[in-house]
C-alpha cells in the first residue's frame, strides 16, 4: 500500500522552465534499476550538476538553492512531455515531492504520477505565475494542497484555485491504495455481489 495523500501544507521548489521532458527529469542512463528507490538523487541530474558530476552542483538551479525546500514542486507548463517513462514520477517522489503543480501536464506523465502517489495539480497559467512570484519573493511561503476538497491555496493571502482529478484516482490517493489494494478493499462487496 502506498502513502496516502490528503492535505499537504508545505513550502515549494520553483522550476520555471517550460516543456520539461521526462529525459530531463530523469536521464535515460539512470533507467537500469528495477525498483523505485534511489531515483531521487538523479532528479534533473544534468541541470543540477556540471557535466552530471555530483561534486559540481550548479548554484543557480533551484534544487541546489538551500532557500527552497518542501513537498511541492512548481514547474513550467507542459511538464512531463516526451517518452512515457514511469521513472520520472519515481524520481520526483523519491526526491521527496508529493505534489507537482503546473499549467499543463503530458497525459502519460500525469497517469504515471497518479499511479505512484504523486499528485499532479493543474492550475491556470495566471495562478502558476502567481505561485512562482510568491515563492521567489518568499521561499518560506506556505502553500496548501487539499485533495479532499480539490483546491490549492496560498496560505498567507487565501488566494486559491480548484483542480480536477479522476474520482477513482482521488479515492486511491486518499486511502493509499494502488489498483490491487482498491479491489481488495471491495472484497466483501464483490463476494456479496457474486452470491446474488
Amino acid at each position: 500500500m502506498g502513502k496516502s495523500i490528503n492535505i499537504i501544507e508545505s513550502t515549494a521548489v520553483p522550476v520555471t522552465i517550460e516543456n520539461i521532458d521526462t529525459d530531463q527529469i530523469i536521464p535515460a542512463r539512470f533507467l537500469k534499476a528495477t525498483t523505485r528507490d534511489g531515483f531521487g538523487k538523479n532528479l534533473f541530474r544534468d541541470w543540477r550538476y556540471e557535466n552530471g558530476d555530483e561534486q559540481k552542483p550548479k548554484p543557480d538551479f533551484p534544487l541546489n538553492n538551500t532557500a527552497y525546500s518542501g513537498k511541492i514542486l512548481i514547474a513550467g507548463k507542459n511538464f512531463g512531455c516526451g517518452s512515457s517513462r514511469e521513472h520520472a514520477a519515481w524520481a520526483i517522489k523519491d526526491y521527496g515531492f508529493d505534489v507537482v503543480v503546473s499549467s499543463f501536464f503530458a497525459d502519460i506523465f500525469k497517469n504515471n504520477a497518479l499511479n505512484n502517489f504523486l499528485l499532479p495539480v493543474l492550475v491556470p497559467e495566471s495562478f502558476l505565475q502567481e505561485l512562482f512570484e510568491l515563492v521567489h519573493q518568499d521561499p518560506a511561503a506556505e502553500i496548501e494542497v487539499n485533495l479532499e476538497n480539490q483546491y490549492i491555496k496560498i496560505v498567507a493571502t487565501g488566494a486559491k484555485e480548484s483542480f480536477e482529478i479522476n474520482s477513482y484516482k482521488k479515492t486511491c490517493l486518499l486511502n493509499g491504495y494502488d489498483d490491487i489494494d482498491y479491489l481488495l478493499n471491495m472484497k466483501a462487496e464483490i463476494e456479496a455481489f457474486e452470491k446474488q
